[in-house]
């Protein structure tokens, strides 16, 4: 391929992160790299267009993606007690199932959040609008939506917008699944060829390799993009996100994506064809 490779990352310190030895050239690549910055919704999209050729996505456009890209064993986000957040306006009710036509915010379509709610049937008759994830908190402690399935920072400054609690979703979903929860990974285009693949691998998991050796170095790129300035949430979400199974999959993290698929599959939202494959 003679142009540069598109790679893309979302603006959350976990990613900035992982990339930032790639991003500031501390650690480099064989290979042109183009680096996409953007919400994890448009990156979902754009890799689904076939925009990029290697990308941060949620979950659930894993699934959708999985005839056409691989899964790198390193990049991920998962694990237990990581998964978004059900919260309510000042006001609302906190039963589920939630009430019919009650509004619900998620961060988009393919988000792992907005699979969630479908998969654990707890808005079954809601509105559902997908908008960006930074908007949700602000939206619902203005009274704008009933609630909101909220990602990222929101996790750890949600109780500072005067919002209800309703459900951890992940939670529930590691107590329907017996295993942890996949948030997101980084899939790359089987179109680029193994060879190109495997490069791709490696670079990202040298980036990620360094930026554990040397953590501090990595914060002026997680400043940089981070919706939420405090460096105690920087890297409190570095700490969640960031775990073992970001190095590697492993059994753990291969149980995960698997548990997702079967019950995608179970509840009609991913094709009966297609497998994940792992780089």
């Amino acid at each position: 391929m003679s142009r540069a490779l598109r790679v893309g990352l979302s603006t959350c310190p976990n990613d900035t992160f992982l990339f930032h030895a790639l991003l500031s050239g501390e650690v480099t690549a064989p290979l042109e790299l183009e680096f996409v910055l953007a919400d994890v919704e448009e990156l979902n999209e754009r890799m689904l267009r076939g925009e990029l050729e290697l990308s941060k996505v949620s979950a659930h456009a894993l699934l959708a993606l999985a005839e056409r890209t691989w899964v790198l064993h390193c990049g991920a986000a998962l694990g237990f007690g990581v998964g978004p957040l059900l919260l309510a306006a000042p006001g609302r009710a906190s039963e589920l199932p939630l009430a019919h036509a009650a509004h619900v915010l998620t961060p988009g379509r393919w988000t792992t959040a907005a699979l969630l709610l479908e998969l654990l049937e707890l808005a079954p008759r809601a509105r559902l609008e997908h908008t960006v994830f930074a908007d949700i908190l602000p939206r619902l402690a203005a009274g704008g939506a009933d609630y909101g399935a909220c990602i990222h920072e929101a996790r750890f400054t949600w109780r500072a917008h005067g919002v209800g609690f309703v459900a951890d979703l992940g939670q529930r979903f590691e107590q329907r699944a017996g295993g942890a929860l996949a948030l997101g990974g980084l899939c790359v285009a089987q179109s680029v060829g193994r060879p190109t693949a495997l490069a791709l691998q490696r670079a990202v998991r040298a980036s990620l390799e360094w930026g554990l050796a040397h953590r501090s170095a990595c914060l002026p790129t997680m400043r940089r993009h981070a919706q939420e300035q405090a460096d105690e949430v920087l890297w409190a979400h570095v700490e969640l996100y960031v775990n073992e199974w970001t190095l590697d999959l492993g059994p753990v993290g291969r149980a995960a994506l698997s548990a997702l698929m079967r019950l995608a599959r179970e509840h009609g939202v991913v094709a009966a064809r297609g497998e994940l494959e792992l780089l």
